[in-house]
């Protein structure tokens, strides 16, 4: 089986194949240059240096959120637009669940944490044992300080990655001694855990068709959240008239 992932979720854009298990290639930039430019010529060239065409994917991953409003939405849209005239299935794969899938350890305790703006972050925890990734948690938003305090109840080393890592950091982590920073080389979400997810989510029958793929969000967009406010202060005007 042929897996096409890829990750517009935050700052960095990636794209993977992995045929069997295998990952016989992946493209990755973190120079904040706007997906729309540079995702489908690095998903172009990839296919193109690894000898695969786009009628040989089995099955079309994309890290669905949570992240970056327009990231996911770009993300989603273009899978949709791969997948859906060739009629193949695709998986809606938890951007943070993928970073678990990225993390080259046998037995860990994973923090995967997105930045959410506002002193909050996207988070879940996962445990990897003798490789298989398990989640603990759901994905859910939620204040800085309450993940501290969460982590700060494990008794074994904790695995801070994700793009909210280094901003965890900064907060808490001198006082706690048993989460560490995964090394940078790896913190960042890449499109092969997008893939190998989507290898398990496949065994387990959880692929959706591309009509149904859609971005996943935790918090409602800034714009929304925004109108909604100013709905909410005309009503509380007009009461007061």
């Amino acid at each position: 089986m042929t897996i096409l992932g890829i990750d517009t979720s935050a700052s960095p854009v990636s794209a993977a194949l992995l045929k069997d298990g295998k990952l016989i290639g992946e493209f990755y930039l973190n120079i904040r240059t706007t997906h729309s430019q540079t995702l489908m010529p690095i998903i172009s060239s990839l296919l193109q240096t690894t000898g695969t065409s786009v009628e040989d994917i089995d099955v079309f991953a994309v890290n669905a959120g949570p992240g970056s409003f327009t990231g996911v939405r770009i993300g989603t849209a273009s899978v949709k637009g791969m997948a859906m005239p060739l009629d193949k299935p695709c998986a809606m794969v938890s951007t943070l669940e993928a970073m678990a899938y990225s993390m080259p350890y046998r037995n860990a305790v994973i923090c995967a944490v997105m930045d959410a703006r506002c002193s909050q972050v996207y988070n879940a925890l996962f445990r990897i044992n003798d490789g298989t990734v398990e989640r603990i948690t759901q994905d859910r938003a939620m204040s800085i300080d309450d993940l501290a305090k969460e982590l700060s109840e494990y008794k074994e080393t904790v695995y801070l990655t994700g793009d909210g890592a280094e901003l965890c950091a900064a907060f808490f982590l001198d006082k706690l001694s048993d989460v560490v920073l995964t090394p940078v080389n790896i913190r960042y979400q890449h499109a092969y855990g997008t893939a190998a997810a989507a290898e398990k989510m496949a065994a387990e029958n959880k692929l959706c068709s591309a009509d149904r793929l859609m971005p996943i969000y935790l918090r409602i967009p800034q714009a929304e959240r925004e109108r909604n406010a100013r709905l909410e202060k005309q009503k509380e005007e007009k009461r007061k008239i």
